[in-house]
């Protein structure tokens, strides 16, 4: 509890620092050093429970010199979680602070990007938005982490091609344990990927491919095909994949599509259709979502979302309330 108020007061101190603009962070002295940090508090209803939740505390360390950069992020994870059911109410708290990313970049040129540390493993367009005020809704997408890990502890390298139409390789290499292992969606010993994206006027497309090892010994392979079309009004988005174990023809299939409409610059209405089909835990269910979201500003979003499952008993309404400092 301590940490937390720290951080509390911490937040409290550089909104009130002059020329602060909320979502940039704050610079320690002239140090290439910059701490910002975001909250995301959350109510979940469905038809047997209600759930208040403050999900995220994170502090966000970052900065760079010359070719070189880093970021450290650090999180409370569901630090409050009160759950109503018909005929009980629990109360569960979460003081652990998680390493969530801690890496180093090395920019050798406009071409080539080095990274080594613990990252959101680059698959996809969804598991690059760690931040939850930077999605546009409360929820993930399903095939965010029944497929592939959501994060990689290891070497990262990519090289990008600037044209008229870009195109970036990017290569995932991991043969050692996670850091922070109880912070990622599977204990993972080995990681080996392959993505690439192709970028043209308003539309990218990306393929991601790789391989991984659970600390089980179980191997398993994956793929993902995304695609994004984005306008000043639109955007269309989506995400198709599949996982498979190693020796075996158990097969695990996920995938998405969302619309996106600017009403304006600070509304946003969202609809995502998704279907999966999750061998480890036997569940198959396809569903509907339906979000609005509204940005005072671009650093806070308030966010209501209805989703509508084939699996009745998943129905549920979502809101949220997130912040970037």
């Amino acid at each position: 509890m301590r940490t937390v108020l720290l951080v509390f007061l911490f937040f409290t101190h550089i909104y009130a620092a002059d020329e602060y603009q909320l979502g940039d962070g704050i610079q320690v002295g002239e140090l290439p050093l910059y701490v910002g940090g975001y909250f995301s508090v959350d109510y979940q209803k469905t038809d047997t429970s209600t759930r208040y939740r403050i999900d995220d505390i994170a502090l966000l360390i970052y900065g760079g010199i010359n070719k070189f950069s880093y970021i450290a992020e650090l999180e409370f994870k569901e630090f409050y979680l009160r759950t109503y059911t018909n005929t009980t109410s629990t109360i569960t708290t979460n003081d652990k602070l998680y390493i969530e990313r801690l890496y180093f970049d090395y920019n050798y040129d406009e071409n080539i990007l080095l990274r080594l540390g613990k990252y959101n493993s680059p698959i996809g367009f969804w598991n690059l938005l760690p931040v939850n005020v930077l999605r546009e809704t409360t929820s993930n997408p399903v095939s965010t982490f029944v497929l592939f890990p959501k994060f990689t502890t290891g070497i990262y390298a990519s090289y990008t091609r600037f044209d008229e139409e870009e195109l970036q390789v990017d290569v995932i290499v991991q043969n050692n344990a996670n850091l922070s292992n109880a912070y990622n969606n599977f204990d993972v010993t080995e990681h080996y990927g392959l993505g690439f994206s192709y970028t043209l006027d308003d539309y990218i497309f990306k393929m991601n491919a790789g391989h991984y090892k659970k600390n089980t010994q179980s191997y398993y392979n994956y793929a993902l095909a995304s695609m994004k079309y984005d306008t000043d009004k639109y955007q269309i988005m989506t995400e198709m994949g599949l996982q498979n174990r190693d020796q075996s023809n158990i097969r695990s299939y996920a995938g998405y599509i969302q619309g996106l409409y600017r009403f304006t610059p600070k509304h946003l209405g969202i609809l995502r259709l998704e279907s999966y089909d999750d061998k480890s835990t036997n569940t198959k269910d396809s569903f509907a979502v339906m979000g609005y979201t509204y940005r005072p500003v671009y650093p806070v979003a308030l966010k209501a979302e209805y989703q509508a499952h084939s699996l009745t008993s998943q129905n549920q309404v979502l809101f949220s309330v997130s912040v970037l400092f």
